[in-house]
């Protein structure tokens, strides 16, 4: 279909800044709500980071304290 017909992107969610035209909850796997969920815990828990982590998990717990900080921080760093 030529790209003149097809409709614009349609924003489906956004959240102060960020927006997206593609369901964010069809990118989210078993694997990273049981990361989101164990850094809750850890959070909550106030535990330090333990050494038998693996990179991706370090990496996501990293990316989640950070965008934790921006978002109580208003989005700005």
């Amino acid at each position: 279909m030529p790209e003149a017909f097809e409709a614009p992107a349609q924003i489906v969610w956004a959240r102060k800044q960020v927006a997206t035209d593609v369901c964010p909850k069809s990118m989210i796997t078993a694997e990273s709500v049981g990361w989101i969920e164990e850094f809750l815990v850890w959070k909550r828990l106030r535990l330090d980071l333990r050494s038998d982590l693996s990179a991706r998990q370090a990496e996501a717990f990293l990316i989640l304290e950070e965008q934790l900080a921006l978002e109580e921080h208003g989005g700005s760093e």
